[in-house]
């Protein structure tokens, strides 16, 4: 019994468990949006019909493969790209106050895709224009927080998150800066600053999915070697971990992971700091778990928070539209990081 019981309760289990779970909060995510309820039989239905031509689509068929569908697949892959590299990060940097938004990634990333969109060079590289220019000022912000941070060859974590709180807010206002000057309307600039879903299609979804199945397969690879590193350096050292390399895979198969992310839906933030921390309460420190554990849970927050997003927006009638998801995310993720803060005096 004892050995049955420790086999249903092991981290492929409870792995297993996660991944059903996204894909129960997905089919809620369709069936609920932001207007009419739909029954799950309809969704499935409708899912295995296809994308029907005009001239045969039900609203239904519409609603979902047109909408709803392609919004809840970038809720999936979003949450799941700043879960894993959440995760990752704070591996890395041996911090549990890592993320990509903490240290100046996102921020980063977001203003190189902002100048793309401005000057219209988004549609560069197969339309992939805002996520490579995005990666090349994420990797400047980045390098920037690790300049700031280095004394005498060695990176003081504790200054690498301050520097990154003070340059991911000049990177974010000169953001949005460079939006006003050209010319966007104030709303559009709000509503891609804090995140929005709503602009989500296929396309994208796949260039997303491409990116977080490619960034998980590096990053799981290097599981292994951030265990030693949990240890200490000096045990990694012996354990003849390059912790050199390590960390240049770690954080360049990040950055350009949150580039993406932040190219296509804007900036979305504290669900890295949250979504780490809920897996290692469930999975343990071991990171070949916990980490892929990270994603399936981001992925899950992210679909739950635009979902209430939805919500709120229909109380506030037209005013708003849908909250965005930056928002909701915030609201849960600040006070976690306050409460991080406390408990690490």
């Amino acid at each position: 019994m004892r050995n049955s019981e420790r086999k249903y309760r092991g981290p492929q289990f409870i792995l297993t468990l996660l991944g059903i779970l996204v894909v129960v909060c997905l089919t809620v995510h369709v069936m609920v949006g932001g207007t009419d309820n739909f029954w799950p039989w309809q969704i499935v239905r409708e899912i295995f019909r296809g994308h029907l031509s005009n001239d045969q689509a039900t609203e239904i068929n519409t609603v979902v493969w047109a909408i709803r569908l392609p919004r809840a697949l970038s809720c999936v892959f979003v949450g799941g790209i700043l879960g894993l590299v959440g995760s990752a990060f704070q591996a890395q940097l041996r911090n549990p106050l890592a993320e990509p938004y903490i240290v100046g990634v996102s921020s980063g990333a977001a203003i190189g895709s902002a100048i793309a969109m401005i000057v219209g060079i988004d549609v560069w590289f197969g339309g992939l224009g805002s996520a490579v220019f995005g990666f090349i000022t994420g990797l400047i912000s980045l390098a920037i927080v690790f300049g700031l941070a280095r004394r005498k060859g060695v990176v003081d974590v504790t200054t690498l998150l301050l520097a990154g709180v003070v340059v991911g807010s000049l990177m974010a206002s000169l953001l949005s800066l460079c939006l006003l000057l050209a010319g966007k309307d104030t709303n559009m600039v709000l509503m891609w600053l804090l995140g929005s879903m709503g602009a989500a299609d296929f396309k994208k979804d796949a260039l997303l999915f491409v990116v977080m199945i490619l960034g998980a397969g590096i990053l799981v690879r290097q599981t292994r070697l951030l265990n030693a590193f949990a240890v200490g350096e000096d045990a990694a050292l012996r354990m003849g971990v390059d912790i050199a390399k390590l960390r240049k895979t770690v954080l360049v198969t990040g950055t350009a992971m949150t580039a993406t992310a932040v190219g296509t839906v804007g900036i979305v933030g504290f669900l890295g700091l949250v979504a780490p921390h809920i897996a290692r309460r469930i999975l343990g420190v071991d990171w070949r778990y916990s980490l892929i554990g990270s994603g399936l849970i981001g992925s899950m927050l992210l679909l739950a928070a635009d979902l209430l997003g939805q919500r709120l927006g229909m109380m506030f009638g037209t005013v708003i539209g849908d909250l965005p998801v930056g928002i909701v995310t915030a609201v849960i993720g600040a006070p976690s990081l306050l409460i991080l803060l406390r408990k690490r005096g």
